[in-house]
């Protein structure tokens, strides 16, 4: 299988990958999560879906939302697909799956909008990225190549010019692991088995965060013709990640009134912001609560010293510009493919929505300075851009990241 895969590479259009047409072109977009995400499993030990598989009551994009984010300035969608639902159905469900996707694909390009699919795992207790995609080797490895293959050969039917495929979201394996090149190699030779014509999205492994990408070797990837790469940035994690429930660091639960940029604000101010938080907290026990304040401590005089402000993200980004130049990929073919910050809760500090405000726009602007498209995270939620009942825009969002309201 990874024999024609790489045969494939060179052949795939027949032509030199250097004479291959140029990737699809992006410049800004916005992620579409939870549009086919949210589901519906069944516990353990059961591995299958309720019908159909999705949450009813998530924020799906409806076709006015995707005609406003196109006049507001955005060019393309990141929809993040949830391969679980994909691989636990067959016969009729599974083309209603895949149906429902190429529907969601035309709203958007109906819209004017670019279209990169994402396939996400979620992280159910079966469906794991391990499971699917931790090795060639994996139990459902094959499966997993088999809905890659599925999907590109539904977005073959799309304009080439508009629609890109990305067959992974964040590998687990370590940043050098020797696991990962041959996992993706394969991922991106059944896509383009399947689609000759279509751009795909490659990474690194660790996330898809810089470190990743820098240890990846492109040329295997390049050779597969109409290529881009990505890479996700939520650094500092203790700004953008600020009071996440699903962070297993128990630091991370309790933060709040973290500045951006640092200097905006201050350890006391923030430790307070903490402990209130944390007295408002009656399920976790007192001894685990003062575990937590003490790391919090720790981690954020850390923070406070190091102050992270704009040459902190211009640092990360140089990185990234590096290694493209090292490759001789221009910079407009890497696209950021995720980043953003949740909400602060404001039963705790009324100005946190101003201090994510301000990292939307550096990081928006900073990217931009160094040619890289971009994709916001999220349309919805704790990291949206606009309200998942009303639909309304988040006016400070949309002036940080450049767009009209």
């Amino acid at each position: 299988m990874l024999a024609g895969a790489a045969a494939l590479a060179g052949l795939a259009l027949g032509v030199p990958a250097s004479a291959a047409p140029a990737p699809v072109t992006l410049r800004r977009g916005v992620n579409t999560w939870p549009w086919f995400s949210l589901t519906r499993e069944y516990p353990a030990p059961r591995t299958d879906y309720a019908w159909p598989p999705y949450q009813e009551g998530r924020p799906v994009p409806r076709p006015e939302d995707l005609a406003r984010l196109r006049r507001s300035g955005l060019d393309f969608v990141r929809i993040p697909v949830d391969p679980g639902p994909f691989l636990s159905f067959t016969g009729a469900q599974r083309r209603d799956l895949l149906d429902g996707l190429d529907a969601a694909v035309a709203q958007a390009l109906g819209a004017d909008l670019g279209v990169v699919v994402n396939i996400q795992a979620s992280g159910t207790h079966y469906w794991t990225p391990e499971r699917m995609t931790g090795s060639t080797r994996a139990p459902a490895f094959d499966a997993y190549l088999a809905l890659v293959g599925d999907v590109a050969g539904r977005l073959a039917r799309t304009d080439p010019d508009r629609v890109a495929l990305e067959p992974i979201n964040e590998p687990q394996q370590a940043c050098t692991a020797a696991e990962w090149p041959p996992v993706q190699t394969a991922l991106l030779g059944a896509a383009r088995a399947a689609a000759p014509a279509l751009t795909l999205v490659a990474t690194g492994a660790c996330g898809s965060m810089i470190p990743g990408l820098q240890a990846l070797d492109p040329a295997p990837v390049l050779a597969f013709g109409r290529v881009l790469f990505t890479f996700h940035f939520y650094e500092p994690y203790l700004f953008t990640h600020q009071g996440a429930p699903w962070m297993r660091e128990p630091v991370y639960r309790s933060l709040n009134a973290v500045p951006w940029p640092a200097s905006a604000g201050s350890l006391e101010e923030t430790l307070a912001a903490v402990r209130r938080r944390m007295a408002a907290d009656s399920e976790t026990p007192e001894a685990a609560k003062r575990s937590a304040y003490e790391e919090t401590e720790r981690v954020l005089k850390v923070y406070f010293d190091a102050q992270p402000d704009v040459p902190y993200l211009e640092r990360y980004f140089a990185m990234m510009r590096d290694w493209a130049a090292g490759h001789g990929i221009p910079t407009s073919q890497i696209l950021l493919g995720e980043f953003g910050a949740l909400r602060s809760d404001a039963r705790y500090v009324a100005a946190g929505a101003a201090d994510r405000a301000r990292y939307v726009g550096d990081v928006r602007r900073t990217a931009e300075a160094f040619g890289f498209p971009w994709a916001f995270w999220n349309m919805f939620d704790g990291m949206g851009l606009m309200e998942d009942d009303t639909r309304a825009f988040d006016p400070a969002i949309m002036d940080a990241l450049g767009l009209q309201a």
